[in-house]
């Protein structure tokens, strides 16, 4: 890709990148987010065809012109986007081959299509039946199909937009290892990601993006390439340490769950919770380490105004009195806040500019006699667009224009508006830079030294331990473990997280 620029009204994404990659290698990109690395992936992959952008991409030897996704695809790039897209309401088998249907006769081969999904979702590790419906699997599941659909084209040039976002530790291990099998058959892979581990034990080059230009590129195969070094390029200082400095003042328990059983939506015999029993302390960070399907995330929204599943039974006191919270009005007016692992499909509405996303959980704040004040509204947002360090030009810009990570600062913002007593953070810090993530740490902390409880739901064990003051482990719907900052190391989490036997209630 040489000299790539791409302009949006009121913002250039990228000023004359160049990116050269080698047949046969996996090459990273880094950057903090609105670095423009999703950007140059779309221009690479048709989905901004070419006209729109200036520069030129030379691919195989060849200039090529791009009019959109299909013609990349026709040439064997194929790229799996950050944000998933898949139809809901269709199985895992009709969107793995949506648009590229196995055929017979001129009619699809359903039969044919089942058997291959099977393959394919083996080889990505995903054992579910093929006719389940998207709607239906977790959000790491549904990444796993997303993969099985690329891997269903004759791929030459894979592009991964933050493919193990979404994935526990096991799944990312696993898909490694496919882009290393990927590697030996000669299909060259472009992985964007933020998890700088992973980079720099796959990668054979990292291009490093800053402010949509290109700053470096590294040869991680001739050594002397480790995260701090990575950091250093994206963020252009050193990081000394990766979470703030925090002395935790932690007062007396005011919020506590009993004994809460939940039953899955769909399937009347599968519990997703059962007799759950856990409990938060004022300017405590507690954390919720599980592997994925563990239920953690049933469990947040559960208690979030039974917003998940079925509800069986169980109690919540706050601060020592038993409250209902049976829808999720009732569950912001008693002081709580839970910002979703999904930010398109639940955190946010696409159609709505920036200021709107960041009050729209209590308008009662910027509106008077029932009428919201367009100057308030605007004053709280922008407030929130500056501390919470949002890269857009405006509080009136679409948040669908924001990069993943920005997406994520504008959900926040509008739980912390409603000024919370708990709030429940559900991968806060998924597919957000290193930078970034200091930043929100710094927030969960100025939140809990305010003496508001914070829970942190995450599939990152090194972020768990790193930030929070007690982890609870959850296995198959069950609490099973309760592990002070003191005792919590990988070792002793996974070992919770992969246990039978059920914490005692206190």
């Amino acid at each position: 890709m040489r000299s790539i620029t791409k302009e949006f009204p009121g913002v250039k994404a990228l000023s004359d990148v160049n990116l050269v990659v080698k047949a046969g290698e996996i090459h990273a990109i880094c950057g903090e987010n609105g670095a423009g690395k999703s950007t140059l992936m779309k221009v690479l992959s048709g989905v901004y065809p070419h006209g729109t952008y200036d520069g030129s991409i030379v691919y195989q030897g060849q200039e090529v012109r791009f009019s959109d996704i299909r013609a990349s695809e026709h040439a064997g790039i194929v790229i799996i986007h950050q944000e998933l897209a898949l139809v809901p309401g269709m199985s895992i088998t009709e969107n793995i081959f949506l648009g590229n249907e196995p055929r017979r006769n001129g009619a699809i081969d359903w039969k044919a299509a089942n058997r291959q999904a099977l393959d394919l979702m083996a080889r990505v590790g995903l054992s579910e039946d093929p006719d389940t419906l998207i709607k239906d699997i977790g959000v790491g599941k549904q990444q796993l199909v997303e993969i099985a659909k690329a891997f269903a084209k004759d791929v030459k040039l894979l592009i991964l937009d933050e493919p193990t976002a979404a994935l526990n530790e096991n799944d990312s291990q696993h898909l490694l290892d496919l882009l290393r099998g990927f590697k030996e058959r000669g299909i060259t892979s472009i992985m964007i990601s933020h998890k700088l581990n992973e980079i720099e034990a796959i990668a054979d080059s990292i291009t490093i993006l800053r402010d949509g230009k290109t700053i470096e590129t590294l040869d991680v195969t001739a050594g002397g390439v480790d995260e701090d070094r990575i950091v250093r390029g994206m963020v252009g200082r050193e990081l000394e340490s990766r979470f703030p400095d925090h002395t935790p003042k932690i007062g007396e328990t005011f919020f506590e769950v009993k004994n809460w059983w939940v039953r899955h939506p769909i399937s009347a015999e599968r519990m997703v919770c059962k007799g759950s029993n856990f409990h938060v302390r004022r300017g405590e960070i507690v954390g919720f380490a599980g592997l994925m399907g563990a239920g953690r995330t049933e469990l947040a929204m559960s208690v979030f105004g039974r917003s998940y599943g079925v509800f069986l039974g169980g109690e919540i006191y706050k601060d020592g009195k038993r409250i209902e919270l049976k829808s999720v009005a009732d569950a912001i007016d008693h002081g709580l806040a839970y910002v979703s692992e999904d930010r398109k499909a639940i955190g946010l509405n696409l159609l709505d500019d920036i200021k709107t996303s960041m009050v729209a959980a209590k308008l009662s704040k910027v509106s008077t006699n029932g009428v919201i004040d367009s100057v308030k509204e605007y004053k709280a947002a922008e407030g929130y667009r500056k501390s919470l360090r949002v890269k857009a030009p405006t509080v009136d810009e679409g948040v669908t224009k924001l990069s993943g990570g920005n997406q994520q600062k504008v959900v926040l913002a509008k739980w912390m508006f409603t000024d919370p007593d708990l709030l429940i953070l559900d991968e806060p810090t998924r597919g957000i830079d290193v930078g970034a993530k200091y930043e929100i740490y710094g927030i969960i902390q100025r939140l809990a030294e305010q003496g508001k409880g914070v829970i942190v739901i995450s599939s990152e064990l090194p972020e768990l331990i790193g930030l929070c003051d007690r982890i609870y482990t959850v296995f198959e719907g069950q609490i099973t473990g309760d592990i002070p900052r003191s005792e919590a190391d990988p070792e002793n989490l996974m070992k919770q997280m992969t246990s039978t036997k059920k914490l005692a209630a206190r």
